[in-house]
């Protein structure tokens, strides 16, 4: 963003509604110039048809054999209802091209942003969520003996070790942000609520299938930090992630503000041996997106010391957090760790409605174009479309050596690998 960009974007950022519109109005007037050219340091392979969604979760099998991705069943650019089923399942991947789709699932359960929160569970079985009976839940299948169990609640990330899950009310997050729940109802949303006791982050052991509740929404609305309307908001929690040795479970408490169209957010983490909640002391109440590394570190878009920016926190050294690549980079991203000192992260489309793709060193703070490419104006998110944007997304695999992401710079939402090297 250039300087006045960031100006605008500091003044609007806590209204999403807001911002979506003076976004599309001042990208409308971009239109009318010639386009950008698209560019990538490497080949992208692509694959239409098909997307994976966030970035925290892990489409790559170990060996990068397999690809998980969800196959869409309609062509036209609009939100899913629940008669909308897709096809779950992986690609076949030999490290230059994408081959064969198998099938291992389907369901009704997802949207364009968060999926249906599809990923490994120990390498040979997958879980995602989709509905049973009139409620929603989440299946695990082998890939193998494609042998089938249905966990009764449907989750979000699923723990390393493979044991746990979290889940929350994807009703009360898709009531207050829309696009990123499912237009399915529970019996714990307590959506008339703006405090509920009885619901907020749920741990599900994934091998009795049994939940509890880690942390509600009331005593979180009580102990937020300082706030004049926390306590007559309506509260929620999004965006969980377990870090890399399955101790802590970070996720995002949110609440609308004074007027519906303000949104706050704290970057809240559990500590499972101790069972014991803090939060991350960022300031003006703003995280957007973050990732763990096998350090026990996060890099986070946040407000940091009253500057929004990428920074990596040091969860178990919070002072010796600090920036990253700024300003260099100063726009909020999706980040995703090659390894402990690297990452990558994307932009949103920019007034030229192109979306970039950077590589980030944090010992150097250097920063490297890897892809550039466009964002058409149909799948731009509006009120009468949705929340129906293509974000890159992009996540490295394990090893390190290729970055998957979603795009429609072809005209057609896709799936996207390119190498990293």
């Amino acid at each position: 963003m250039n300087k006045i960009e960031r100006f605008v974007y500091d003044i609007v950022k806590s209204n999403p509604k807001l911002k979506k519109q003076i976004r599309n109005i001042y990208q409308s007037a971009f239109d009318l110039l010639p386009r950008r050219k698209q560019y990538s340091i490497y080949p992208i392979i692509l694959k239409e048809g098909f997307f994976f969604g966030f970035h925290e979760l892990q489409p790559f099998s170990d060996d990068n054999s397999k690809v998980l991705v969800n196959k869409l069943s309609y062509n036209k650019v609009r939100m899913p209802t629940q008669k909308d089923f897709i096809d779950v399942g992986y690609l076949k991947f030999d490290g230059i091209s994408l081959g064969d789709f198998v099938k291992l699932g389907e369901t009704n359960s997802w949207n364009f942003h968060k999926g249906c929160r599809l990923q490994w569970i120990n390498g040979d079985k997958i879980i995602y969520n989709c509905t049973y009976k009139g409620k929603m839940v989440s299946k695990i299948v082998n890939i193998h003996s494609k042998e089938e169990n249905i966990i009764p609640y449907p989750v979000d990330s699923v723990s390393p070790n493979g044991k746990y899950a979290t889940s929350f009310s994807y009703e009360r997050l898709e009531k207050h942000m829309p696009g990123y729940g499912y237009c399915h109802k529970d019996d714990y949303s307590f959506i008339n609520d703006k405090t509920p006791q009885d619901t907020g982050l749920f741990l599900i052991d994934l091998k009795t299938g049994k939940r509890k509740l880690l942390v509600n929404l009331k005593s979180l609305s009580k102990q937020t930090l300082t706030y004049e309307a926390a306590s007559v908001s309506n509260h929620y929690v999004t965006h969980s992630e377990f870090s890399h040795d399955s101790t802590y479970i970070s996720f995002l408490h949110r609440w609308s503000g004074e007027f519906k169209d303000k949104r706050y957010t704290e970057l809240m983490i559990y500590n499972l041996e101790t069972w014991e909640l803090f939060h991350v002391p960022t300031t003006g109440h703003m995280t957007s997106h973050y990732d763990w590394n096998n350090k026990r570190e996060i890099i986070a878009y946040c407000n940091y010391n009253n500057q929004d920016a990428h920074v990596l926190l040091k969860i178990d050294d919070l002072q010796s957090s600090h920036y990253v690549a700024y300003p260099q980079l100063n726009s909020d991203g999706h980040q995703s760790f090659i390894d402990d000192k690297s990452f990558v992260t994307d932009t949103y489309p920019d007034k030229w409605r192109m979306a970039k793709l950077f590589r980030v060193n944090i010992s150097h703070n250097e920063v490297e174009l890897l892809a550039s490419v466009h964002s058409p104006k149909k799948f731009q998110s509006s009120p009468s479309k949705g929340h129906v944007a293509c974000d890159l997304h992009p996540i490295v695999s394990p090893d390190g050596k290729f970055v998957c992401f979603d795009t429609v710079h072809t005209g057609k939402r896709a799936l996207a690998i390119m190498a990293l090297s």
